[in-house]
């Protein structure tokens, strides 16, 4: 199982996601997601999410808060283990992405993208007070088929 992380930039009522469509054999392909990655040797969560959000949109972390942990259940691909974070306090101009196209997007346009059905059903916890753990399990076809809200 490989440790991720996953951070949505906030900036008033808009939410910055990265649409996947630079790399191929993508997991995320054409998907709309938070910026993130894998962690890197001896990184903690919050250093690595940190890292990559400088990496995927130039922009530094003032402030990362903790709002969830999901294990994701993938057969095709490998499991994750994910922390998830949003970032309210930054600096830095933006750049473009080697992974995919930054895009803002109104708070209330959310469903409207093209998102993994868990995403759905944890995006909404990002704007609670408290910290979320969840289970996504999908088939192999990547279709959501059981999830658990701890």
């Amino acid at each position: 199982m490989k440790i991720t992380t996953l951070c949505y930039i906030l900036n008033k009522e808009k939410v910055l996601f990265l649409l996947r469509n630079k790399k191929e054999n993508d997991l995320n392909e054409n998907k709309y997601i938070g910026v993130g990655g894998k962690l890197e040797k001896d990184e903690s969560p919050k250093e690595g999410i940190i890292r990559e959000i400088k990496e995927e949109t130039g922009l530094n972390a003032k402030n990362v808060k903790l709002k969830g942990i999901i294990t994701f259940i993938l057969p095709k691909w490998e499991n994750e283990l994910c922390f998830v974070y949003t970032c309210d306090e930054y600096e830095g101009i933006m750049h473009e992405c080697d992974e995919g196209e930054l895009v803002w997007v109104d708070k209330k346009d959310i469903n409207k993208l093209n998102l993994w059905e868990g995403d759905k059903l944890f995006l909404p916890k990002l704007f609670e007070d408290k910290l979320f753990i969840m289970k996504l399990i999908y088939d192999i076809h990547d279709n959501l088929i059981k999830y658990i809200d701890e």
